[in-house]
């Protein structure tokens, strides 16, 4: 049975409005809450970018059901992969067991603030590799040492760790990296509903792995307003992962989205009160082989609002009640 959740999009709410959101998405009956993790929003109108982490250590305490998931971590030049480890297993440990790390090479509009340039994406590939390597060793117990092309590690150990381990999943979007990661991570992360791409991850996993993907709506009851949010926030989700794994900064999402339309926003995400659009969309998914759906509702003023019809309205629609 699929799972439907919903997204805490740091980039365009502040902390305290994200943790009021994810206890209300946990009532109104999603199943688990991802959040984004970024050091910089995509554009300037969505003005936010808290830390993730203490973010979900504050979910950690007003929820008590929905399981939580970075979508995604880089663990390679802003977080040195010892240090997720050991947020990983303390986020674990503080939500019961109800937590995902979902990790992927990162994107230079987060990871420039460290000064280090910005590696090309075989070397960034590389070194996500190598941090999984690291993660994984030390979630697994024990001290950890290594000298890798990329990370040094001198006899780190995580002191708390949750029994039941910490789960990853690594953000894939073609044939060569599901070859490299599927061996090394449990659960496939994708951001388009890719039926090859699932069918491949799932093949290297004999059935036993899920798929996770992310779908953008603009709910609301008015659509040329729902449309209006849409494009303001989110005219740069258009340019696909390759193209804005590049770009450096908020202007050059902006230069790169300057000639996307709100009738051409409208046209790629769902946008106003139709319900029945949303369910289609997520219906995609599941037709692709997702087994995992996050939902996110751009803008920040109307999260009360969809978190309230997905209770009432679209939660049912898509369990068929």
């Amino acid at each position: 049975m699929t799972s439907y959740g919903y997204t805490l999009m740091t980039e365009q709410s502040g902390p305290r409005e994200l943790v009021r959101y994810a206890a209300a998405a946990e009532a109104a009956g999603f199943d688990f809450e991802v959040s984004s993790d970024h050091a910089f929003p995509w554009l300037e109108e969505m003005g936010h970018a808290c830390y993730a982490w203490s973010l979900l250590g504050a979910v950690t305490q007003v929820t008590d059901r929905v399981e939580l998931m970075t979508y995604v971590t880089c663990p390679t030049m802003r977080y040195h992969p010892v240090v997720v480890a050991q947020k990983a297993a303390a986020l674990a440990l503080l939500s019961g067991g109800r937590f995902t790390l979902g990790l992927g090479a990162g994107e230079n509009l987060n990871e420039h603030v460290i000064g280090a340039g910005w590696p090309p994406a075989d070397q960034r590939h590389d070194m996500l590799e190598e941090a999984v390597h690291i993660i994984t060793d030390l979630l697994d117990g024990g001290y950890v040492s290594r000298v890798g092309s990329h990370f040094r590690v001198d006899s780190a150990r995580i002191w708390d760790l949750p029994d039941e381990g910490v789960p990853i999943g690594i953000a894939v979007s073609g044939p060569r990296s599901v070859e490299r990661f599927a061996p090394v991570a449990d659960h496939l992360i994708a951001v388009q509903p890719d039926a090859d791409l699932v069918e491949r991850w799932t093949h290297a996993h004999h059935g036993r792995s899920r798929a996770i993907g992310q779908l953008p709506v603009s709910w609301g009851p008015d659509r040329d307003e729902a449309i209006r949010v849409a494009h303001e926030t989110f005219r740069w989700f258009g340019g696909g992962w390759k193209v804005n794994a590049e770009l450096p900064g908020t202007a050059g999402f902006d230069a790169a989205a300057r000639y996307v339309r709100p009738e051409d926003v409208a046209g790629s995400i769902p946008c106003g009160p139709d319900v029945g659009a949303i369910v289609d969309a997520v219906r995609e998914y599941e037709r692709a082989g997702f087994t995992d759906i996050a939902l996110v509702q751009t803008g920040d003023a109307g999260q009360e609002a969809f978190i309230e019809m997905a209770r009432s309205e679209l939660l049912p629609a898509l369990r068929g009640s």
